[in-house]
């Protein structure tokens, strides 16, 4: 079974002042996809925590990690500029699928400045979604529904 993983982000939910209802949304989803998919880690917003949270993941051998939050414009929002120390090659396609989708559900959803790559050479895909539950019940469908296959191209499979 495929391992993955979800960073929440979020210094509300890190220092326990609010609890964390979006990372169990993906969590669920990617259980019920057949990853095998621990409870998710909560870290403060930063880039230097959520650095250190992937490369945590990636070290720990799993295959597809799913952040959730810190992708907003706000002054602690950086998830995605922890995400960029972490992935070797970007999928822009994948980014913009989910800015699309959140724009039409609400006009704040073009505001996510979320990321999704690739990390070399350990076959890893991460993608970032925003914080809200929403956001993350309306992206999960969008990483899920090419996950494996990218998945499979890290691994050496043919298209």
């Amino acid at each position: 079974m495929t391992r993955a993983a979800v960073v929440t982000v979020s210094d509300r939910s890190s220092a326990r002042a609010r609890t964390d209802e979006s990372g169990p949304i993906a969590v669920a989803a990617l259980r019920e996809a057949g990853f095998d998919c621990a409870d998710a880690v909560v870290v403060p917003d930063g880039a230097d925590s959520v650095e250190r949270a992937l490369t945590a993941e990636v070290v720990a051998g799993v295959k597809l990690i799913v952040t959730t939050g810190g992708t907003g414009v706000s002054p602690r929002d950086q998830t995605p500029e922890g995400t960029a120390r972490v992935v070797t090659r970007q999928i822009p396609g994948i980014s913009e699928e989910l800015r699309r989708r959140g724009a039409a559900e609400k006009p704040a959803g073009m505001l996510t400045r979320g990321l999704a790559g690739v990390v070399d050479p350990h076959g890893v895909l991460v993608v970032n979604l925003p914080g809200s539950p929403g956001g993350v019940a309306s992206g999960m469908p969008i990483v899920l529904s090419v996950a494996r296959h990218v998945l499979d191209q890290l691994g050496g499979s043919d298209h």
